[in-house]
């Protein structure tokens, strides 16, 4: 609409500038009178024998006055010109800025799209790594504190699309007082399982933070159980000193808003 709009406008012809109209009627005006001048006051037969260095003087008086006037409409022209250039240039540059804008929005909406796709196919890997890890140590080979018929429901639940059944597992252990430590490096095939969990999951933590703008994808996937598992993975490690992870606090949030409020008024 906005183009049929703008294709609309420039089919109309421009109107023509009146400051040429009343320059030609002035100068008309002018040789007017200066014709009328010459018939009346000195003939133009005698004008037309005046010698050419007389001549040449009369004309350049006569007509320095139109030459002023010209250079003075012409000047204002070019103001004129000058200022609806400027005007096209802010309105091309106003344009570009919303096409650019545009495309960084439909670029992030695209990365965002392949994020999730991405995070789908990941949480269900971490799902199956985590579930083979608690299979591990609390399954029929660890120290059977769930029995065989607990993980074929897990495992049934797990299939059914609940990739975190085995995180949360995991994290009620935790709260029960199990040694997780043990759980997650007690052996060498702990290790290598914990190490896979922590790797995928910062990979997809990773490709978060690149598609997005305020922290909210990201901080999902930290605060998901798996993202919980993976900080307590990070924390018992005992050969690797990890960083926290860093999430957005409720605390700096609520006080940039007192602070924007405060600003505002």
């Amino acid at each position: 609409m906005d183009n049929q709009k703008n294709n609309n406008i420039d089919a109309i012809p421009p109107a023509k500038d009146m400051r040429i109209i009343y320059g030609l009627v002035a100068t008309l005006f002018w040789l007017l009178l200066g014709m009328l001048y010459i018939s009346y006051n000195v003939g133009w037969s005698d004008f037309l024998s005046l010698p050419i260095a007389d001549m040449g003087n009369f004309l350049e008086g006569a007509f320095a006055p139109l030459a002023f006037l010209w250079l003075v409409i012409g000047l204002f022209i070019q103001q004129s010109v000058l200022a609806e250039n400027n005007r096209e240039l802010r309105h091309n540059n106003i344009q570009s800025e919303k096409q650019t804008m545009a495309i960084a929005a439909t670029e992030l909406n695209a990365r965002q799209e392949t994020f999730f796709k991405i995070a789908d196919n990941t949480r269900r890997q971490l799902g199956g790594i985590s579930g083979l890890l608690l299979q591990s140590g609390k399954g029929p080979q660890g120290d059977q504190h769930f029995s065989e018929a607990e993980f074929m429901e897990m495992w049934h639940l797990f299939a059914t699309g609940d990739f975190e059944i085995f995180s949360r597992n995991f994290l009620a252990l935790a709260g029960k007082g199990s040694d997780l430590q043990t759980l997650f490096y007690g052996t060498q095939i702990r290790c290598t399982h914990t190490d896979n969990f922590i790797m995928n999951f910062d990979r997809l933590l990773r490709l978060a933070r690149d598609c997005d703008t305020n922290g909210i994808i990201s901080d999902a996937q930290l605060h998901s159980a798996h993202g919980l598992l993976a900080a307590r993975m990070r924390e018992l490690h005992p050969r690797i000193k990890f960083k926290r992870y860093e999430v957005t606090r409720s605390s700096s949030y609520l006080e940039q808003i007192i602070k924007s409020a405060q600003e505002q008024t």
